[in-house]
């Protein structure tokens, strides 16, 4: 029975439980990431999060306190030298535990447990996130003004390249002979007209035996 058990044992002597916690801080500051399972995940939050809390007062007392939990000099220097200028601002909450899924063979629930600040991806696309712009109904004509003069402007552009392209696209003939125009229109010739002209003809030249006498 657990009667208010406050310290999950993990299945583990204190000192057993200790070492582990500390090899696993240790990994976790040297790799920025480790995975494992969650309740270890959860155990280890507890115990690290103080350490990193001590590293932001860079003392010799700090560092031998941290060391005796981590029993590592490269572990200390580099939370002291990387890790503490990141979180200086932080005022807790230093690490991430994210859930991945069931481990094969005991279905354990594993995790992914990382320092916050250093998810370079998490903190790409927070910079990337567009800011929230509220509208305002001042400056109202202004604006409206503003977006159609702009709009004009686009317009007449679009007119000036359009004429500019159809300039370029006209054909230059060269050698090119101009045609007069005249006034005369070609009728078609019927029967009619060829007899009133010989008509006309007859009339216009004397007769033979007139000119004799």
């Amino acid at each position: 029975m657990r009667h208010a058990r406050k310290v999950n044992h993990l299945g583990r002597t204190s000192t057993h439980r200790k070492a582990m916690l500390s090899n696993m801080a240790t990994s976790l500051i040297m790799h920025k990431r480790i995975t494992t399972t969650i309740a270890k995940a959860r155990a280890l939050r507890t115990y690290v999060e103080p350490l990193i809390t001590r590293s932001k007062e860079d003392t010799t007392h700090s560092r031998r306190t941290v060391f005796s939990y981590l029993q590592d000099k490269k572990a200390v220097s580099e939370l002291f030298r990387e890790v503490s200028p990141k979180i200086m601002e932080r005022p807790g909450g230093y690490t991430r535990i994210l859930k991945i899924g069931f481990r094969k063979g005991d279905a354990a629930e594993m995790a992914m447990i990382e320092l916050v600040d250093f998810n370079e991806n998490m903190l790409a696309t927070k910079e990337t996130q567009k800011t929230t712009t509220r509208r305002s109904r001042r400056g109202g004509k202004k604006a409206a003004g503003a977006v159609a003069s702009a709009a004009g402007t686009a317009a007449e552009k679009t007119a000036k390249t359009a004429a500019a392209k159809a300039v370029e696209e006209v054909p230059v003939i060269e050698d090119a002979t101009i045609v007069e125009e005249t006034d005369v229109v070609d009728e078609p010739i019927t029967e009619e007209a060829v007899v009133e002209e010989a008509k006309a003809e007859a009339a216009e030249t004397p007769d033979i035996e007139e000119t004799k006498e």
